[in-house]
C-alpha cells in the first residue's frame, strides 16, 4: 500500500537522486525538500547523551525552497519515554501535511550528518503509506562540496497539504516479533558498540543472534554518498544478511537503523522492518538477553 502519483507528476528516478537532478528541480510547485538533520551530543559520564535540533542551521543557511522537518518534536513523540517514538498516525499526518507533504507532491529529505536522519523521514513517510520520497545522496556535505546554490530564505509560503496516512505495519517491529525469531536481526551500530565495549543505553551489548552492519559505513566518511551498490552487497554479505529473507533492523534508537534498511532498498532487497524501540527499549528490561563480545 502506498501513494499513487499523480498522472503527468513527473516520478522520482528512485530512493536516491543526486545534486544534479535537485538542483535542476529547484522551485518546482511540486517538489518538497526537506531537512530532517538532529545532532547527536558526545555521551555523557551516565551514558545519557543530548540532542539538539538542527534548526538554527537550517536558518542559517539551506537548499533553496527547503523547509525543516523536526523529528525531534514533529516527527516523534515528544513525551514518550524513548527518543524518537514514533507519533501517532493522526500526529504525523499533522507533522507531513504542515511540511506540504501530501497528494501530488514528491519529497527529497536530506540532512548534514551522514544521512540516517533523511533516511529516518524516508521510512517514517513510507512507513504511513507515501512512497514519493527519495533521499540526496551526500546530503548537506556533497550539496555544498559541489558549490551547489543556498540561501537563508524563509521557508516556501506552500500552503499545507492533506496527508492522509496510511500505515504500513510490515516495516515496524516490535519487541514481541524481535522475541519470536524468524527474521535476521540487524544491529547498525558501531562495531565496539556492537560488541558491547561501549554504550549508550542502560545494558551493553547486542540483541543475541544479530549481524552487524554500521550505517555509517554505509556511506563515504568524506562526501556522505551512499557506496556503490557493489560496496553495500559486499557489506551485508559479509556479515551473513541475506537479501532474500525478512530482515529487522535496530540500533539504539531506531535511527541508525534506518541507514541499513535503506541500503538494503537500494540493492532491491524486501523491505526491512525496523524495531522502532531498538536498544533503548530492550536492554531498559532486565529479563531480555544481551550478547557481547
Amino acid at each position: 500500500m502506498g501513494t499513487a502519483s499523480v498522472p503527468g507528476m513527473e516520478r522520482l528516478p528512485g530512493a536516491l537522486v543526486d545534486g544534479d537532478w535537485l538542483e535542476a528541480r529547484l522551485g518546482d510547485p511540486e517538489l518538497v525538500v526537506l531537512d530532517a538533520t538532529v545532532w547527536l551530543g558526545a555521551p555523557q559520564p551516565d551514558r545519557s547523551y543530548t540532542l539538539a535540533s538542527g534548526r538554527a542551521d537550517w536558518e542559517g543557511s539551506h537548499i533553496p525552497g527547503s523547509r525543516f522537518a523536526d523529528l525531534l518534536e514533529e516527527f516523534s513523540d515528544p513525551v514518550a519515554p524513548l527518543r524518537f517514538t514514533l507519533p501517532s498516525p493522526d500526529d504525523f499526518a499533522a507533522a507531513a501535511g504542515r511540511a506540504g507533504v501530501g497528494p501530488g507532491r514528491r519529497v527529497v529529505a536530506y540532512d548534514r550528518d551522514m544521512g540516517i536522519w533523511a533516511t529516518r523521514l524516508w521510512w517514517e513517510l513510507r512507513l504511513f503509506g507515501f512512497d514519493d520520497v527519495a533521499v540526496l545522496d551526500g546530503g548537506w556535505a556533497s550539496w555544498t562540496r559541489e558549490g551547489r546554490p543556498v540561501t537563508d530564505d524563509p521557508a516556501p509560503s506552500t500552503g499545507p497539504a492533506t496527508f492522509v496516512p496510511r500505515p504500513r505495519p510490515e516495516l515496524l517491529a516490535a519487541r514481541d516479533e524481535v522475541q519470536a525469531g524468524g527474521a535476521c536481526l540487524l544491529n547498525a551500530l558501531t562495531r565496539p558498540q556492537f560488541a558491547g565495549e561501549v554504550s549508550r543505553y542502560d545494558r551493553p551489548g547486542r540483541i543475541p543472534g544479530s549481524r552487524n552492519v554500521p550505517a555509517r559505513e554505509l556511506v563515504d566518511p568524506e562526501t556522505h554518498r551512499f557506496l556503490p551498490a557493489p560496496a553495500l552487497l559486499a557489506a551485508f554479505e559479509a556479515a551473513g544478511v541475506p537479501l532474500d529473507q525478512p530482515v529487522i533492523a535496530y540500533c539504539g534508537s531506531g535511527i541508525s537503523a534506518t541507514g541499513a534498511a535503506f541500503a538494503l532498498h537500494l540493492l532491491g532487497a524486501p523491505d526491512a522492518a525496523v524495531y522502532d524501540g531498538s536498544l533503548a527499549e530492550w536492554t531498559a528490561d532486565p529479563t531480555l538477553p544481551l550478547e557481547t563480545g
